[in-house]
Formats: structure tokens, sequence, C-alpha cells
């Protein structure tokens, strides 16, 4: 197995603080939600699920495309 070590690494590091980031950001959107136009709240909404599931998906196809040699 041709695996790189060095990106297994930063994957799994990334893996493990990607919800701390996550919960870190709902909590600053949270607070200054309220305190915004309508259409900020809309775009930092979509702009938060957008990262949070493209993050996601990279760090899974990340995770197995390194493993498989892909």
């Amino acid at each position: 197995v041709l695996a790189s070590l060095p990106l297994q690494m930063m994957l799994y590091f990334n893996v493990c603080y990607f919800p701390v980031w996550c919960l870190a950001e709902g909590m600053m959107l949270q607070l200054k939600y309220h305190l915004l136009p309508q259409h900020y709240q809309f775009l930092l909404v979509a702009a938060f699920l957008i990262l949070s599931l493209a993050e996601g998906s990279r760090l899974y196809l990340g995770y197995v495309g390194n493993l498989q040699e892909k």
C-alpha cells in the first residue's frame, strides 16, 4: 500500500478539528444572526451549509482516496 502518511495525518487531524470548527462557527452565527439584515442572514446560513458539506465530503473523499491509492 502506497498511501501518503503526511496526507493521512493531515486528514486525521482535520477530521478531529472539523467538529470543533463547525461548533464554533455555528455559535458565532447564532450570536450575530439577529443583528444582520435578512439577506445577510440567508447568505451566512447558505455559506455555512455549503462549506460544511464541502469540507465533510472533501475529508471523506481524501481519506478513502488516500487509503485506496486513488
